[in-house]
């Protein structure tokens, strides 16, 4: 005579529940940190992409740059009309950010990180030429607040990378400018690989 099988008791399920219920625990968890992550990352690449292409439309403008000499202010005498810091950089362009209502072949561009706006970011403004005051009047064509870094440097004759450059006195352009952009993920600065960008004509 054989006994019947014995089945789980009421204590058995109840564990076993438990550990399944605990290891789903886990596992959700797990997955949503798994998740969490990987949107950080999207964001990050997302973010990353869209700075590297600002600093790419930035180099194909810096590199239209052309030694124009014309007046600053009302002085009666021209000058070379490029100059810039690290920070900031006026000169004149071939090719503008912007475009303007009626073909024209020159632009004065100034390229900036204005800190002092609402939203502190990049600034491009543009001007047509000829005209007085080209960059002082110039006006806001672009504005990116998620660039929060801007470093600027100018190649001499030497191959020396300058801090700041001044066209009046140098009577020259730079032979390259190195653009270095930055933005702000998740409270940390993450900047580009610096872009040198050939000026292609030197006044002499």
């Amino acid at each position: 005579m054989t006994r019947g099988a014995r089945g789980f008791t009421l204590l058995e399920m109840l564990i076993a529940l438990a550990i399944v219920g605990a290891l789903l625990v886990i596992a959700f968890g797990g997955m949503r940190v798994a998740l969490g992550a990987w949107r950080q990352g999207e964001d990050r690449a997302e973010a990353y992409q869209h700075v590297r292409g600002v600093a790419l439309s930035l180099a194909r403008t810096v590199g239209s740059a052309y030694p124009y000499a014309g007046p600053r202010g009302e002085a009666p005498e021209s000058v070379l009309l490029f100059s810039g810091s690290d920070t900031r950089l006026e000169f004149v362009a071939q090719s503008s950010p912007a475009p303007f209502p009626t073909p024209i072949a020159f632009a004065a561009v100034v390229v900036g990180f204005d800190e002092s706006a609402e939203r502190p970011g990049l600034v491009v403004r543009q001007r047509a030429l000829p005209n007085r005051n080209p960059f002082t009047d110039a006006e806001v064509v672009f504005h990116d607040p998620t660039v929060t870094e801007l470093k600027l440097q100018y190649m001499d004759e030497s191959g020396a990378w300058q801090d700041a450059w001044d066209g009046a006195n140098d009577k020259t352009t730079p032979r390259a400018v190195r653009i270095t952009l930055g933005t702000t993920l998740n409270g940390r600065t993450e900047r580009l690989p610096p872009l040198t960008v050939s000026l292609r004509v030197r006044a002499e």
